[in-house]
């Protein structure tokens, strides 16, 4: 249902989240090695993702990526929609272009409520929420 590169994303702002108590910026090559990423596609990530405002960059000598206190609390569906786009939950699950409840796939029903299942806690979940049990211990980005 998610690519592997807005998956990839996730990790990646979870990771920068839970850097923020350290006021610390992060390198492309320190975020990918954290998450066991290819530091070229996680470049590009980061890049998209700072120009939909969901991390921020800074340049120079103690440059790197951030985030803010207020995008901790965005929702995790900012950062599907930046990378998977706005129609990925109403995509079908054997890809047909033409799948609906009128003209349904085989797995239509099926698959449309694991979609809204999934949709939903991409709109309910905040990075920080993610983030929180990563800190804990209790959860990993890497496995």
């Amino acid at each position: 249902m998610l690519s592997n590169t807005c998956k990839t994303a996730i990790k990646a702002v979870v990771y920068l989240c839970s850097k923020y108590e350290t006021q610390q910026n992060a390198g492309i090559k320190e975020i990918a090695e954290f998450i066991n990423g290819n530091e070229h596609t996680i470049g590009k990530i980061l890049q998209t993702l700072v120009k939909q405002n969901i991390i921020n960059s800074m340049k120079g000598p103690s440059g790197g990526f951030f985030i803010s206190k207020q995008q901790q609390k965005q929702p995790i569906i900012n950062i599907v929609e930046a990378i998977d786009g706005k129609q990925v939950f109403k995509s079908c699950g054997l890809g047909l272009s033409k799948c609906s409840a009128s003209h349904p796939c085989p797995i239509h029903d099926e698959y449309k409520e694991a979609r809204d299942i999934v949709e939903n806690l991409c709109r309910q979940k905040k990075v920080l929420d993610l983030c929180e049990p990563v800190n804990n211990g209790l959860a990993y980005l890497m496995g």
